[in-house]
Order: C-alpha cells, then sequence, then structure tokens
C-alpha cells in the first residue's frame, strides 16, 4: 500500500518506517500520522516481520507535531471528547510500537522533539547519529504531552530527571542523551545506518520466542508483584527451552559456530 507521507520500505524480517516530510523536519500533521498508523498496524500484523526501523528523511528525525495552523490541527473540530478521542487513536502508534512481540528501533538522524521524541521512546533500541538534538518541548507551546511520553520518559531516565525534563524543556545533544540513558549509542552521522544495520543483524541472530517472551518480561514489570513474575517468567522460559530454535541457538553456542537467523 502506497503512502503518501511514510516510506515503507521491506528487506526480508526487517521493515523501515521513514518519515518523510524533510521540508518541516517531519513534523507530525494528520496526513503523516494517518500513514504512520496504517503502517505500524500492518506492520504489527505482517508475519514474515521481525524488525521494525523508525527513522526520519532528510536532516531531522521527527520534530514533533505540525503546529503551524495551530495547537488543533490534528485533534481536529468537535467536542473535547471527540478531539481526546481523535489524538488516542494516532498515539496508538506509540502503543503497537511499545507493545508489539517484534523488535522495535529508532534511528535518530537529527532533530528528535515532542511527539517525535514520545515515538523514539516507544521503541527497544535508540540509535543516534552524534548531530542529533533532543527535547520534550511540549511546554515551549503551551501542552502538557503526548503519544505515550509520560509513560515513557521516566521509565527510561528516571522520575527525577524525567520531571525536570517535561517540565523545563532543554535542548540536549547526542552525548547529553546518552549520559542519561536516553539513547543508547550514538555514532558518526555517516555510520548511523552502519550500526543499526550491525543491530539489527545482531537481533536477527536470536530466536522469535526468546525475544518476544523477553520484551513481555520487561514489559510486565512494573505490573506485577515479584512471585507473579517469576511464574510467567518461568513458563515462558521453559517454553523457548522446548522451542527447535532455541535447541539449535543452544548448539551453536556450545561449538562456538554462529547460529542461523531464526526461521532460516
Amino acid at each position: 500500500m502506497p503512502y503518501k507521507t511514510i516510506e515503507l520500505s521491506v528487506a526480508g524480517p526487517v521493515t523501515t518506517l521513514r518519515m518523510n516530510r524533510p521540508d518541516v523536519m517531519n513534523a507530525m500533521d494528520a496526513a503523516l500520522l494517518e500513514d504512520m498508523l496504517q503502517a505500524t498496524e500492518a506492520t504489527v500484523a505482517a508475519p514474515d516481520c521481525r524488525i521494525i526501523v523508525v527513522t526520519g528523511a532528510g536532516r531531522a528525525f521527527c520534530s514533533g507535531g505540525d503546529i503551524s495552523t495551530g495547537l488543533e490541527t490534528v485533534n481536529g473540530e468537535g467536542t473535547l471528547d471527540q478531539q481526546a478521542a481523535r489524538l488516542r487513536r494516532f498515539m496508538r502508534i506509540s502503543e503497537l510500537l511499545h507493545t508489539t512481540d517484534k523488535v522495535t528501533v529508532a534511528a535518530i538522524n537529527g532533530a528528535c522533539a515532542g511527539a517525535g521524541l514520545s515515538v523514539a521512546c516507544a521503541c527497544d533500541f535508540r540509535l543516534a547519529a552524534d548531530n542529533a538534538k533532543f527535547a520534550t518541548a511540549f511546554q515551549n507551546v503551551g501542552v502538557s504531552g503526548d503519544f505515550g511520553i509520560s509513560w515513557l520518559l521516566p521509565r527510561i531516565v528516571g522520575p527525577a530527571r524525567a520531571r525536570q525534563l517535561m517540565l523545563d524543556p532543554k535542548t540536549l545533544n547526542a552525548e547529553q542523551a546518552r549520559a542519561i540513558g536516553l539513547v543508547g549509542e550514538v555514532h558518526p552521522a555517516s555510520e548511523l545506518a552502519d550500526a543499526v544495520e550491525a543491530l539489527v543483524g545482531r537481533l536477527l541472530s536470536r530466536t522469535t520466542l526468546s525475544l518476544g517472551y523477553g520484551k513481555l518480561n520487561l514489559a510486565e514489570t512494573f505490573d506485577l508483584s515479584f512471585a507473579d513474575h517469576m511464574d510467567r517468567e518461568a513458563r515462558r522460559h521453559a517454553e523457548c527451552c522446548r522451542s527447535t530454535e532455541a535447541k539449535c541457538a543452544a548448539s551453536a553456542f556450545f561449538e562456538r559456530r554462529a547460529p542461523k537467523p531464526a526461521g532460516a
């Protein structure tokens, strides 16, 4: 399916979603969000996809919501409930990226602010170019934050630092973002694509079940008691042990040879 504001490319088990409004630093208007929601839904549902890479065209990842025509551009007309429901539908982008059993990677190639930062935080991995800039920015335009940032950011950088970043927004460079754990890796801009490719290659050498269950275990950390969490952790681990993929991976590890990509 063609999209006007999203480039969707598929290379075997890896799908890349590229926001494509480079003339406005990939700012999110209703058209981009509609395309991105549909593309994310389709990618998450694709049975052959194992890794989702999210990035931006040109010199930005995403500068956040496009407020050039007003704050309510995305929310549209209607009552408060109708506007909130419309926004919440688009916010499923973050929800899908964070909860899918596929591994999600944000390749942050430039400016990353507002809802763009929210989407990056929803991903499992964040790799940044050394020229990337980060800011929550919501308070700068009189809004409180959306696309899950208030839930995600405290879990990434800690509650106290998240309050600072959200309530008194400052722009961070890539090294500052790495220092607080906002991104995991920083690479020269010319080497970011290679670094993402290397990460994807490592991930594809893992088994599908172990990655999916590992991600689910981590997602439940704050919702279950320790005992309940261990009950689920034990069952999932046992299921992995029974799988053919895990047995092949264990043999490769023991024999000191490279594992075959899952599904190969």
